[in-house]
C-alpha cells in the first residue's frame, strides 16, 4: 500500500491549504499550556476518558483544571468517532477561552470533529493553518474531508503527507482514510492505484465494492465493474446504493448499453429516491449534460436550477448559468412553441435564474404583456409583483407599481392593488409618478365601494375631474356628473371620439336633470361641430327639447354615443368587472 500511495501522490499536484494568520496574541493560561503540549501527528494522539469516566472527571474538576479536563474528554470523544459530542465540548472551551482558536491542536481537533459531522468544507477551513500543512494527521483528515466533498485533486495532493498517519493506524481505523484516497484517485482518473488500495478490503465490504466497481469500469473492465456495483447495491447503505445506481447508469451510458433517454429516466428515478450530498450533485450534473445534448429546455432548467440553489459550482457556475439563462429566454420567446401559460409557469418556477439587469426586466415585461393580451391578468400581476418586490429599487418601483396595480384591478383584486401601492410608497417619486399612482389608488378605492376616499385621492391630480365625472356617470349621479364634466369639456373643433362622448354625455345628464337652459347653451356651442360627425344626429336628438323626444329615438341616440371613455384607460379599468 505504501508504494501505491507514493506512486499516486507523485503524479498529483500538491494542494496547499488556504493561509491563515499565524498564532499570535497573549494567551490565557490553558491556551498557553495546550500550545506547549506535543503536537498531534498521528491517530495515537486521540486518547482520553470516555463514558462514565469522562462524566466523573468533569463533575469533579476544579476551576483550575476544568479546561484541561475538558480537553482530555474531547480527545476521548474524537477517538471514539463522536464528533457531535466533541464539537460541543470544544465550543464550550472556546467560549471560556477565545485564544484557544489560535492554538494548533485545538484547530486540528475542531477540524476532526467537523469531518466526523460531515461538515467537510468547514473542516478543511478549520485545519487550514500553514502550520498544519505538513502535519500528517491534519493531512489525513483533510484528505478525508476533501474527498467527501468531491475536491478530488486537492484530496490527492494530501496523500503523501498523510501516509504516516494512515499507515500508523490499525486496519479498522485506517479504512475510511484508504477509501477516501481511493475515491479521490478514481475521481482524478487514476483507477489502478485505487484498485491496489482496495485489495485491503474483502469483497463483502459494500463501500469498497462501490469504489472497486467504479475503478474497474474506469480501467476498462465493464463486466467486472458492473458485478461489483451490483453487489454494493445489495448490501450497502442507502447512500452507497444510490451512488452505485449512479455509477451503473454512467457506465451503461458510456458503454452504449443504454441510450440517453433511458439514462435520463434512470437519473430522474434516482433523484426521486435520494437527495443531498455528492451523489445528488453528480446526478444533477449528468442530467444537465444529457438535457443540454438533447436540447431539452425543461430538463436543463430542472437540473440547473437545483444545482444553483443547493450546490457550490465554482468555475462551472458562470458558463452553466449562461446556458440556463439562454434556455429560459428561448422558452419565453413568443415563437418558442411553448404554450404561454406553460412558459409563465416555467419562468415562475425558475425566476431566480433569469437574466439580471435591463435584459431580465425586458424579458419579464414582454411576458407580462403577452399574459395581459391573453386576459391572464392575475398571472401577469404575479410576475411583475415579483420584479417589483425583489428586483426593482427606489424610484424604479413607481411605474412598475402602477402596472401591477392596474393588472390586479383588471383581475378583480382591487384590495391587493391598494396594498401594492401602499407598500411601495416613498417620497422620492416625481410629481407625475405620484399622480399616476393616485389615479390607480382612486380606481381601487372605487372598486372597493369607497367613493368618498376615491374622490379625495383625485384632488389635485391632473385629469382628476374627468375621472370623477366617469365615476358619477357610472353611478347615474347626473347633477354631480354635470358639475365635474363641465370643466373638462373640449373646444368645439377637431374633437376625438372620447371628447365627443364627453359632450354627448353632458347633454344626457342635463336632460336628466331637466336643465334646458344649459342644454341649449351646449347645443349652441357644439351644434356646428357635430353637423359633420357621425354622432351629429345623436347630438341633435339629445340637445333637443327633452319633452318632445320619444323613447325609441332617445334610445337610438344614447346607443350612438361613442364607446371610448373620456377618462381614457381609466375607463377600461372601471369596466373590468362590468
Amino acid at each position: 500500500m505504501r508504494t501505491a500511495l507514493l506512486a499516486l501522490s507523485a503524479t498529483a499536484a500538491t494542494v496547499t491549504p488556504a493561509a491563515q494568520p499565524a498564532t499570535t496574541g497573549a494567551l490565557p493560561p490553558f491556551a498557553a499550556e495546550l500550545a506547549e503540549m506535543p503536537p498531534i501527528t498521528s491517530g495515537s494522539g486521540w486518547q482520553g476518558p470516555t463514558g462514565q469516566q469522562a462524566w466523573d472527571l468533569l463533575a469533579t474538576a476544579t476551576p483550575v483544571k476544568r479546561q484541561a479536563d475538558r480537553w482530555s474528554v474531547a480527545l476521548g470523544l474524537l477517538a471514539k468517532g463522536q464528533g457531535a459530542e466533541a464539537i460541543g465540548v470544544l465550543d464550550v472551551m472556546a467560549s471560556n477561552d477565545e485564544d484557544l482558536k489560535l492554538v494548533l491542536p485545538y484547530q486540528l481537533a475542531r477540524g476532526v470533529a467537523l469531518t466526523l459531522l460531515g461538515r467537510d468544507a468547514d473542516a478543511v477551513e478549520a485545519m487550514g493553518s500553514p502550520d498544519l500543512a505538513d502535519n500528517p494527521e491534519a493531512c489525513a483528515w483533510r484528505l478525508r474531508a476533501l474527498a467527501h466533498i468531491g475536491s478530488a485533486a486537492a484530496a490527492v495532493g494530501q496523500v503523501n503527507c498523510a501516509l504516516p498517519a494512515i499507515n500508523g493506524r490499525s486496519p479498522t481505523d485506517r479504512a475510511p482514510f484508504v477509501l477516501a484516497a481511493a475515491r479521490a484517485a478514481i475521481d482524478t482518473g487514476q483507477p489502478k492505484p485505487a484498485l491496489a488500495w482496495l485489495k485491503l478490503f474483502d469483497e463483502q465490504n459494500p463501500d469498497a465494492n462501490l469504489l472497486r466497481g467504479r475503478a474497474m469500469v474506469a480501467a476498462g473492465d465493464y463486466d467486472g465493474g458492473k458485478l461489483s456495483l451490483e453487489r454494493a447495491k445489495r448490501s450497502g447503505s442507502p447512500e452507497v446504493k444510490a451512488e452505485a445506481d449512479l455509477a451503473l447508469t454512467t457506465a451503461q451510458l458510456a458503454a452504449h448499453k443504454i441510450d440517453a433517454a433511458t439514462a435520463q429516466k434512470q437519473l430522474d428515478s434516482l433523484r426521486y429516491r435520494w437527495r443531498g450530498g455528492q451523489v445528488e450533485e453528480n446526478t444533477l450534473r449528468l442530467s444537465f449534460k444529457l438535457a443540454s445534448d438533447a436540447h431539452d429546455l425543461r430538463g436543463q432548467l430542472r437540473a440547473g436550477a437545483t444545482l444553483f440553489r443547493y450546490y457550490k459550482l465554482g468555475k462551472e457556475a458562470a458558463p452553466m448559468l449562461a446556458a440556463v439563462q439562454g434556455q429560459l429566454s428561448t422558452i419565453l420567446a413568443p415563437n418558442s412553441g411553448v404554450p404561454l401559460a406553460d412558459a409563465a409557469g416555467l419562468y415562475w418556477d425558475y425566476r431566480e435564474l433569469a437574466p439580471g439587469g435591463a435584459e431580465g426586466d425586458l424579458l419579464v415585461l414582454h411576458l407580462a404583456d403577452r399574459l395581459q393580451e391573453a386576459g391572464l391578468y392575475g398571472r401577469a400581476a404575479e410576475l411583475l409583483q415579483y420584479q417589483l418586490t425583489q428586483r426593482a429599487k427606489d424610484v424604479a418601483q413607481g411605474p412598475l407599481s402602477v402596472k401591477v396595480a392596474s393588472l390586479l384591478i383588471l383581475s378583480d383584486r382591487p384590495d391587493r392593488a391598494l396594498k401594492v401601492l401602499q407598500d411601495t410608497e416613498q417620497p422620492s417619486y416625481s410629481d407625475g409618478m405620484r399622480q399616476d399612482r393616485k389615479r390607480m389608488e382612486a380606481i381601487a378605492l372605487h372598486k372597493l365601494g369607497r367613493d368618498a376616499a376615491a374622490e379625495a385621492a383625485l384632488d389635485g391630480v391632473s385629469g382628476g375631474a374627468s375621472i370623477k365625472a366617469e365615476l358619477r356617470w357610472r353611478d347615474k349621479d347626473w347633477g354631480g356628473f354635470v358639475t365635474e364634466n363641465e370643466a373638462s369639456l373640449p373646444a368645439p373643433r377637431g374633437m376625438s371620439q372620447p371628447q365627443q362622448a364627453a359632450v354627448l354625455r353632458q347633454a344626457v345628464a342635463l336632460g336628466m336633470i331637466g336643465d334646458e337652459a344649459r342644454l341649449q347653451k351646449l347645443r349652441a356651442r357644439y351644434g356646428s361641430a357635430f353637423k359633420s360627425l357621425p354622432s351629429g344626429q345623436a347630438f341633435d336628438v339629445l340637445t333637443g327639447s327633452p319633452g318632445k323626444i320619444d323613447p325609441a329615438t332617445l334610445s337610438a341616440a344614447m346607443s350612438a354615443i361613442p364607446d371610448a371613455s373620456p377618462a381614457g384607460a381609466v375607463g377600461d379599468l372601471l369596466d373590468a368587472d362590468a
